[in-house]
């Protein structure tokens, strides 16, 4: 008798989930941006639990004569980024209709994710050395590259090269990868020396390729860019604007961070080689591993920019310096918040610039955003010399 109730009540249930699921598919689908709401609030929710644990166990950077602050700050905001991003992207890309499937791929994507947020937060908390540091990237390299073969499968023509997806070439491919893999995440690493920086700029970048993947069709990519975003804001509030409540994201969540902005260019970059693409699409992008060197400008190309000088000056290309380019423009008398913004600008043109020549040749792409970079850096170093020559005579 009490089944006779029950039955078609627990039918109508399945049904309203059911319509559920239809409506959120849709929703998602045509609107992924919504995502970085969700991670939002999520990343909201959990900030003063992290801040409080932090502070309790002494989970706090102390400055050093490389630090561009003062005082005691609590420097594990990579693990808001994550949790955040993390539970954020899992709750909206299942609704998302054929936008996710449990593979193999996917499963050691989030397995890179894991083991490189660990390696950053093990850092962060016992700073360990920059051996131990490596070893734990290489395995998350070897993860995502080999396992996953989330890798440069086609050279568009470098090394007189095109396709590199089979053979022998396999193995030029997981080189190449590698390196690309560990200068990405290590850049986006090397420019979180100010506030919000680090921060700000990728969400310019992930801005770019959460529009274009949505615009293509590739909804679980474009979710996990608008996702990656909303999580990157709320922490981008406090560290910028927190005053007392100032968090840092710390190794964790820049390394994180580069590792997914890795993936967004090597599926760039695959999803513009393919024939159907070439030939069909309106959204085909001619020099595609150009336009994302351009996007990833500043931090790849400061990166290159002080390793380089080190060397010339006879030293490791690893040494710790105050060269970079927000350390330059701090030394000019910015404010933090100013060289961020600043950068961010910047940045931002280097995005134009990648849009507009997106139908350009790649070395003619590649040519324009380094001769912009140099130009940029050549005003900046005139500025420095002459403060300098100014406190010389005084």
């Amino acid at each position: 008798m009490i089944l006779f109730f029950i039955l078609p009540q627990q039918e109508k249930f399945m049904e309203i989930i059911s319509l559920i699921k239809v409506y959120s598919q849709e929703f998602i689908s045509l609107c992924p941006w919504v995502t970085a709401l969700f991670a939002f609030i999520i990343g909201y929710a959990c900030m003063p639990l992290i801040l409080k644990i932090a502070i309790r166990k002494g989970l706090v950077v102390k400055p050093n004569k490389r630090s561009s602050h003062s005082g005691r700050i609590p420097n594990i905001g990579g693990l808001n980024i994550f949790t955040s991003f993390l539970i954020g992207y899992l709750l909206c890309v299942f609704p998302a209709e054929n936008s996710f499937e449990i593979n193999a791929t996917n499963t050691t994507m989030f397995a890179t994710f894991y083991i490189i947020f660990l390696v950053g937060f093990i850092d962060d908390l016992l700073a360990i050395s920059p051996k131990k540091k490596l070893f734990g990237e290489l395995i998350a390299t070897f993860i995502l590259i080999v396992i996953a073969d989330v890798r440069l499968k086609h050279f568009y023509g470098f090394l007189f090269l095109s396709d590199v997806s089979t053979g022998w070439y396999v193995l030029l491919s997981w080189a190449c990868s590698a390196f690309l893999y560990l200068l990405i995440i290590n850049a986006i690493n090397l420019i979180d020396g100010v506030d919000g920086l680090a921060t700000g700029i990728g969400m310019t970048i992930c801005a770019f390729f959460g529009i274009y993947f949505q615009l293509v069709g590739e909804t679980n990519l474009s979710i996990m860019a608008y996702t990656l975003i909303g999580s990157l804001a709320i922490f981008f509030i406090y560290n910028v604007f927190g005053g007392k409540y100032k968090i840092f994201m710390g190794d964790s969540g820049a390394l994180l961070l580069g590792t997914i902005i890795y993936i967004f260019v090597i599926k760039f970059c695959e999803y513009n080689s393919l024939p159907s693409v070439i030939n069909y699409s309106p959204y085909f992008v001619y020099a595609a591993p150009a336009v994302c060197a351009t996007v990833l400008a500043i931090p790849l190309f400061d990166t290159l920019r002080v390793m380089i000088t080190r060397v010339k000056k006879g030293k490791s290309p690893f040494y710790a310096d105050k060269n970079h380019v927000h350390h330059l423009l701090l030394s000019l008398g910015f404010k933090h918040r100013d060289v961020t913004f600043i950068l961010i600008l910047v940045n931002i043109s280097f995005i134009a610039l990648a849009i507009i020549g997106k139908e350009w040749h790649n070395y003619t792409l590649g040519f324009v955003a380094i001769f912009l970079a140099i130009f940029y850096i050549k005003i900046l170093w005139y500025f420095v010399d002459k403060k300098k020559m100014k406190n010389l005579k005084q």
